[in-house]
């Protein structure tokens, strides 16, 4: 054993150790605010346990009003404020099962895996899951969905990102006449060969990929990590075409010297998911989140991190610090909700994602993001689609799609998330927007001072 993997693993049983010792502490607190219910996390610290928690966040659909989070030492503490969907209080009882499970011995068997892997939520292998990555074009979905019809693959759920002219998916399939993971080596190979062979198509300028594997994956974690690898945030590459400054979040980075912390401000219209999509950013670029303030009470939401390297220093150059704003803006803009919102409720069958995004291209529709579903005998699909030649979708084109597919299944939804055009452009610094309420909760606990 050397070196490296020898220290890995005193630190590792170190971790292990002080988690058994000071197990993480929940709290749901329904009374101290009116409007929303405090969660109050307190745990050993290590490194990623702030993406765990906003990860168990997520995936129960709680929306984070506000959020307040220090992690120096050997401890740390989070406070959020939450509602549901709908903006009520949260009721469910296994929110701080959920969280204490995410922080506890088991998950951290998770903890020294590949930053190339999913970290998430783990379950028994009841599929097959396909990675993808590729350049985007019109019809590229419908194509992939059409490949595994013909292969006799049905897909279970699906969610599918496109930004900056690239695409990345990760699909769960089974064998479609025994609802069973797909594991003979050949048929994944033929499987693989195929897709890579459409991505590919003729004129991807960058490498496609695909990968397969057994078990499950957190989808929305391993597709932050697959654009990255990706290098969708890298604007000299872009295929020509232009980015609109549509919703242009507002990100600046500058080092406060005397703390040795980097603080990156963040502002940009409020959507679901925003928190993890940015923490999940900055802890696979290696950075480790000390302190942060989020704010998100209106239409605009308002993010403070203090971070560093995992190494303890600070950003030192001006190429890292423009690196982290491209790729904070990227995070942000590939679950950005552009085009039309269309919402599939059905019975499910075999093919039917090939014949719905067939008919989409058919009609000259581009799907620009994707979310599939299978509940039960029921198929739940959410399409955002746009006009593939780049002008604005006309309704008697949705309304022939429409017709087309099924006017009682498939419907228009607005969204009340859609992309807005910032108030303000330039640098800005959250401090002089909230510092002075939000550091005096952590100023009156002792755990940060100004570095103002």
């Amino acid at each position: 054993m050397d070196y490296w993997s020898s220290s890995l693993a005193v630190d590792e049983e170190f971790e292990k150790l002080a988690i058994r010792m000071n197990p993480p502490r929940v709290t749901v607190d329904n009374d101290t605010s009116s409007k929303a219910t405090l969660i109050k996390v307190d745990s050993a610290n290590r490194r990623g346990s702030l993406l765990e928690v906003v990860q168990v966040l997520t995936d129960l659909d709680l929306i984070i009003r506000r959020a307040y989070i220090s992690s120096d030492g050997e401890w740390f503490m989070d406070v959020f404020h939450v509602t549901d969907k709908h903006g009520n209080k949260v009721s469910e009882d296994d929110v701080a099962e959920r969280i204490e499970e995410s922080l506890g011995p088991r998950a951290h068997n998770y903890r020294f895996q590949s930053l190339t892997r999913s970290v998430g939520f783990q379950s028994a292998a009841e599929h097959t899951t396909i990675e993808l990555t590729g350049r985007d074009r019109p019809g590229l979905l419908s194509e992939v969905f059409a490949v595994l019809a013909d292969l006799k693959c049905n897909v279970v759920a699906a969610e599918v990102w496109t930004h900056n002219s690239r695409m990345a998916s990760v699909v769960y399939i089974n064998d479609e006449s025994t609802g069973l993971p797909i594991d003979d080596t050949e048929r994944l190979t033929r499987i693989k060969q195929l897709l890579l062979y459409v991505l590919k198509g003729d004129r991807d300028k960058k490498s496609a990929n695909t990968a397969v594997s057994v078990g499950s994956t957190h989808k929305e974690r391993r597709l932050h990590q697959m654009m990255y690898a990706d290098r969708d945030y890298d604007m000299n590459d872009m295929d020509g075409r232009s980015t609109s400054v549509r919703g242009k979040p507002l990100v600046t980075v500058e080092n406060c010297v005397d703390k040795g912390y980097t603080v990156v401000n963040l502002k940009c219209p409020d959507r679901p998911k925003l928190l993890f999509d940015t923490v999940c950013t900055l802890t696979d670029m290696q950075y480790v989140i000390y302190h942060a303030t989020v704010i998100a009470e209106g239409p605009e939401a308002y993010q403070e991190y203090y971070i560093r390297h995992v190494d303890g220093s600070p950003i030192s150059s001006e190429a890292e610090r423009e690196r982290v704003i491209h790729c904070l803006e990227a995070a942000i803009k590939r679950r950005s909700s552009e085009g039309i919102r269309l919402e599939l409720s059905s019975d499910d069958r075999v093919g039917l994602l090939s014949d719905v995004t067939r008919i989409f291209r058919e009609n000259g529709l581009s799907v620009t993001r994707a979310e599939v579903t299978t509940r039960g005998s029921q198929a739940v699909n959410v399409f955002y689609v746009a006009d593939a030649s780049g002008d604005q979708v006309k309704t008697e084109t949705i309304e022939a799609v429409r017709k087309e597919i099924g006017l009682t299944i498939l419907h228009v939804k607005e969204d009340a998330y859609a992309v807005s055009p910032p108030q303000e452009s330039g640098r800005f610094s959250l401090g002089n927007i909230f510092r002075s309420r939000s550091e005096k909760f952590l100023y009156n606990l002792g755990l940060i001072k100004s570095c103002s």
